[in-house]
């Protein structure tokens, strides 16, 4: 079982193992009611059918998450928040145009 968030070395961050444990301790309060949420029902599933193929999803989405909540706190609910923004208004203020993008993709690889 991985080490709770606080006994980390410093540096970068690594991703925690697929152990709810784990995962947990690197999520803010708010993310562990969801993911407790989301963990109960997929338990009670995974009861029901015998098929743990749900857990292990539901394992490797949240430790993907939690290291992204690691690296960057809050980006899940800033995530959210700007999906939501592009939902309402149609619009994504801060989107790039597909030839700038290609443009930089370029120039990083030096063509």
């Amino acid at each position: 079982m991985a080490s709770p968030v606080e006994h980390l070395p410093i540096g970068d961050p690594v991703p925690p193992e697929a152990d709810p444990v784990a995962i947990r301790a690197c999520l803010s309060p708010r993310l562990v009611a969801e993911f407790d949420a989301e963990w109960e029902r997929v338990l009670d599933q995974a009861k029901t059918t015998k098929d743990l193929a749900d857990v292990h999803r539901l394992l490797a989405k949240w430790r993907h998450l939690a290291y992204g909540e690691l690296r960057d706190p809050g980006s899940y609910y800033r995530v959210l928040a700007k999906a939501e923004q592009i939902m309402r208004t149609g619009e994504n203020p801060t989107a790039s145009m597909v030839d700038d993008l290609n443009d930089l993709i370029r120039e990083r690889l030096g063509h």
